[in-house]
């Protein structure tokens, strides 16, 4: 009996994705609940789990195509787990007979656009080495051999589609182009960033803060923070979200956004927390973070962040944030503009911490010092608004017992 494998269903903010990777093919013997192919959408991917114990039968979707909301992927021969033993069912075993038919018994073992890669690049697969699960030969595999391949061939013209669909390097001695497809991810971020600065009247200012008491604060209490919390490592970011949500609640217009005609005053703090992934930025959201402790925001944030890495983000996780907190100090940046995202009205940017001399009480000391920038959407938040809620972030933060005392 065979049993369709469908996407997921899509929420309403989400059209369609993409097949990113099929982790088994036609004939393979796969278990419920196993992972068999990854969808990709503008936010987050998505894994599409076996529902019952058997081997893959035919492939609908392959990879790259666009697929909807429940649309079939393919289909799974039950009882074939017991195909893989020589007196396998004839049925059962068909889709197997059918892929070694396609392919030859002593071919390679290679995924689909691997082998039409091959194909077209004039690669031998048997020379390939594959890196992929049980030796499988995948496409980055065949580009690697073709980027190897000083003498290789320009590829045979092919549909402009097919181009679009699988990575293409042209060698010329040692000189090297490659052409991959941007993933849906980046392509979202593309069109949101230019959708901001289109759109918005965004303006960016600046400040700087002392970090001196909050590093003092965090070198005194990190190992008993992370002792009494289980494991939670105390940094910089838990305070700058609290300083955050502090400020927010003072300038409810920099936590509002706009829509329509209409201005919307949000009465909890959603916080982005921006974080790096293979994949790219994304940014998973702390619900209600103004409630939330040190302890629980420091949590979250690594929580997110080992997620991120992993690819296992929910979509839910990444929407409906009200203000947002990018840290380009993880890399290095001094200083920079960072941009909206949009409904949100500003976004909070930090950067690297650098010693550097300052005059304190008329004497120059050497000081920790951060450059702060808030861009934020000047037809929701006026000039005086933007100044006075960053420079609330930099008193905060200069005497953290603020926090605490509410003042």
């Amino acid at each position: 009996m065979a049993i369709e494998i469908k996407a997921p269903t899509f929420p309403e903010s989400v059209a369609d994705g993409t097949v990113a990777t099929w982790h088994k093919q036609p004939g393979d013997a796969v278990k419920r609940d196993e992972l068999i192919v990854d969808i990709e959408t503008d936010k987050v991917v998505l894994e599409v789990l076996a529902t019952a114990d058997g081997v893959l039968g035919a492939i609908v979707k392959g990879e790259g195509d666009t697929v909807l909301s429940d649309e079939v992927l393919g289909s799974i021969v039950e009882g074939g787990a017991a195909a893989a033993a020589p007196a396998a069912a004839p049925a059962a075993a068909a889709p197997a007979a059918a892929a070694a038919a396609d392919a030859g018994e002593d071919d390679p073992i290679a995924a689909p656009a691997a082998r039409k890669l091959a194909e077209e690049s004039g690669i031998d697969l048997a020379t390939v080495a594959g890196t992929g699960k049980g030796g499988r030969i995948t496409k980055e595999d065949v580009v690697a051999a073709v980027a190897n391949k000083k003498s290789a061939p320009a590829p045979a013209a092919k549909p402009a589609a097919a181009a679009a669909a699988a990575p293409v390097v042209v060698a010329a001695g040692d000189r090297t182009e490659k052409r991959v497809p941007m993933t849906r991810l980046r392509a979202k971020i593309a069109e949101r960033l230019v959708e901001a600065q289109s759109n918005m009247a965004m303006l960016t200012t600046f400040n700087e803060v002392d970090m001196t008491e909050v590093m003092a604060l965090r070198s005194k209490y990190k190992d008993l923070f992370e002792k009494t919390h289980n494991g939670v490592r105390l940094g910089f970011m838990s305070f700058f979200v609290k300083a955050a949500t502090e400020a927010l609640k003072r300038f409810p217009a920099v936590n509002a956004s706009i829509d329509g005609n209409d201005i919307v005053y949000h009465g909890f703090a959603d916080v982005g927390v921006a974080v790096s992934s293979d994949r790219g930025l994304v940014v998973p959201v702390l619900r209600n973070a103004e409630s939330m402790s040190l302890a629980e925001i420091e949590n979250g944030i690594a929580t997110f962040g080992k997620k991120a890495r992993d690819g296992k983000l929910a979509i839910e996780e990444m929407t409906g944030g009200t203000f947002t907190i990018t840290n380009g100090g993880t890399f290095g940046s001094m200083m920079s503009t960072p941009i909206v995202n949009p409904p949100q009205a500003a976004i909070l940017g930090m950067h690297n911490i650098i010693q550097r001399p300052m005059a304190i009480n008329g004497q120059v000391v050497i000081r920790p010092m951060m450059y702060l920038a808030l861009s934020y959407d000047h037809r929701l938040i006026d000039g005086k608004e933007a100044v006075t809620f960053l420079v609330t972030i930099k008193n905060l933060l200069e005497d953290p017992s603020r926090l605490l005392l509410d003042i």
